[in-house]
Formats: structure tokens, sequence, C-alpha cells
């Protein structure tokens, strides 16, 4: 592979301070409100491998202290240089001593509990796990939708998610189990991202109906 030059790296916000605020804020909302599509608008320059809108996420979330894992096929592109140079980051080569880890889409998603849990006195030293899907939704008219409950909720939300590993469920399960550990996760498509805080309970939307009806 060959080195990126400056020259062809892509630019990062126009307005640096403005445009990391309002992706910031993004976030935040995201992570206040789970389940919820947020769209990110931006006027960055993100890499051709990855969705845009987790590119985005972690330009205006990353600095000189944070250490970032990517996953083989981002690893392998544009988005490990365009990064460094735009935040500073640190890249390191096992995902479990990173504070931020950013999944392609395709790749496999390292175990959620290999990754920095924090502690009991630390919470706030967990990893967050950004994944690339293939496509999301809060429709709650399909099969396998998750209904969703936790702070941030009213009542409940439904997610639609494609391109998770099929055990994801389970591996959230014990990751909401382990609070106020845990890791928090971000997921992206090319225009939005959606917020799942270790504190939001999932379970399937038929799952739950057949409780209700019990």
């Amino acid at each position: 592979m060959n080195t990126p030059t400056l020259a062809s790296l892509g630019a990062g916000f126009s307005n640096e301070a403005f445009g990391s605020q309002a992706v910031f804020r993004a976030v935040l909302q995201a992570l206040s409100h789970p389940g919820r599509p947020v769209a990110v608008a931006h006027d960055a320059q993100t890499p051709t491998a990855g969705h845009a809108a987790s590119a985005v996420a972690l330009l205006a979330l990353l600095d000189s202290d944070c250490t970032l894992w990517l996953s083989p096929r981002l690893a392998a592109s544009g988005a490990a240089a365009w990064l460094r140079f735009h935040t500073g980051c640190t890249l390191v080569s096992n995902p479990g001593d990173a504070r931020f880890v950013w999944v392609g889409e395709g790749d496999a998603l390292p175990p959620l509990s290999s990754l920095a849990q924090g502690t009991d006195i630390y919470p706030d030293q967990s990893a967050t796990c950004v994944v690339d899907v293939a496509r999301m939704d809060d429709a709650a008219d399909h099969a396998e939708a998750w209904r969703l409950t936790g702070p941030g909720i009213q009542h409940h939300a439904t997610l639609n998610v494609a391109g998770l590993p099929d055990d994801f469920e389970h591996q959230w399960a014990v990751n909401h189990g382990v609070f106020p550990c845990g890791v928090d996760v971000l997921l992206g498509t090319p225009t939005h991202i959606v917020g799942l805080p270790r504190t939001t309970c999932i379970s399937t939307h038929t799952a739950a109906l057949h409780g209700a009806e019990v």
C-alpha cells in the first residue's frame, strides 16, 4: 500500500471549531436518544473507505490523547492517515488497547467484552465502538426489529439494523449487564448515526409483543 501524501488526504471541516461542534452535538443527540437515527451534516472530505457519518463522528471525538483501532479494511485504507493527520490520534494494533474502535462494513466486530470496559470507579475509561452498518431505520413493522428501553427513551423505541453479527444481541445483553462498566456503540451509515449507550436494553420487538400477550 502506498503511503498517502499530504496532498492526497481529504480536508477536514472547513471551519474546525464550528464543524466539530456541530457533529459533536449530533453525537450527543444520538447517545441521549438511543435508537433514533440522527442526520450528520458536515463539509469534510471523508475517506472513500468507511461510512462518512462514522468518519466525521470520529473526526469530532478524537484528539491527540486518544487511541484508535481500525478494522482491517479501514486500517489498509486512507482512513487511517486521514484521522491521524486531522486529529493527532494514536493508532493501536490491539482493539482492547483503544479508547475508540471503528469497524468498517463487512469487517468482523471484535467481541464487545474484549474492548476496554472501564471500572466501577472510572467507567468513562471504557471504549466507544463505531460500527458501519448496511442499513438502519426506526420502523416498527419489521419482524426482527429491536425494542429499546432505558434512559433517554420514553416508553420504548424500535430499530432495524442490517450488518451486525448474529450474536450481537447476546453480546449487548452481557455489555448492558456490567453497567456502569461496558462500552458505548455508535452505528453509522453514510448519512446518519444511531447511539447505543451501555444503559440501553435491547430485545426483539416480536419477543416483547409475545411477552405482553402472556
